[in-house]
């Protein structure tokens, strides 16, 4: 899977300066304001010391910074960082020509999040089946309804008339997957609604998938040619 690392080495020293109880508590009382170091150590009953050790490594991850107070120029102050959370999930580097939902009938799944990513991302979005059925599952549809969305496609399609070779291909069924078993795929394990057949199923596969393409649409760009 080729996911660009960008800035991998700052993101592993912010999240190891993070992984320690009382840095992470520092954080946290740092979100809500600023503080005196001695103000912490009160706080959060420990000494000088392992304090001044805590904040140094706080300070050489870029996520807190100190200041001198106006009043007493003795004393510091310790703020939260700019941005000093930004950056810690994957950046949005990945150009891709388009996005291609697979499952195995193409009736469901790949044809819900087909219709929700064209909503999320200017990148162009198909979908397509290993084993298409015959129609689109009428839950499907009315799930799509339901949430305001309309399927992009009149009826399944299978997955050798559709599929590019540059295609960003992203499984959503099991099935599917571990049938096609290739690199440089995402799978998404989302449960199959029509087995069970109700709204409900339908709503939970919806909203998985929502998430999901939520969590993916501002990792990808497009890449034109």
């Amino acid at each position: 899977m080729n996911i660009e690392r960008t800035d991998l080495a700052g993101r592993v020293a912010r999240y190891a300066a993070l992984a320690d109880p009382v840095r992470l508590r520092i954080m946290d009382l740092l979100t809500l304001g600023d503080v005196a170091p001695v103000e912490l150590q009160a706080e959060l009953g420990i000494s000088s010391s392992l304090l001044a050790h805590h904040l140094n490594q706080l300070e050489h991850a870029g996520l807190l910074v100190r200041t001198r107070s106006e009043a007493d120029r003795r004393r510091t102050y310790l703020h939260l960082a700019p941005d000093a959370f930004s950056g810690l999930t994957p950046s949005a580097a990945l150009g891709v020509r388009r996005v291609l939902f697979v499952c195995t009938g193409n009736s469901a799944r790949s044809q819900l999040a087909a219709a929700l990513w064209h909503d999320a991302s200017d990148v162009p979005v198909a979908s397509a089946g290993t084993h298409p059925a015959d129609v689109i599952e009428p839950g499907a549809i009315t799930a799509a309804n339901r949430h305001g969305l309309t399927l992009r496609a009149a009826r399944p399609r299978a997955l050798e008339g559709v599929l590019n070779a540059d295609d960003f291909v992203v499984t959503v069924c099991d099935t599917a997957h571990e049938e096609l078993a290739g690199a440089g795929r995402v799978h998404w394990s989302v449960p199959d609604p029509v087995r069970d057949g109700s709204d409900a199923a339908f709503d939970t596969a919806f909203e998985d998938l929502a998430a999901r393409i939520q969590r993916l649409a501002p990792r990808l760009t497009t890449t034109k040619g």
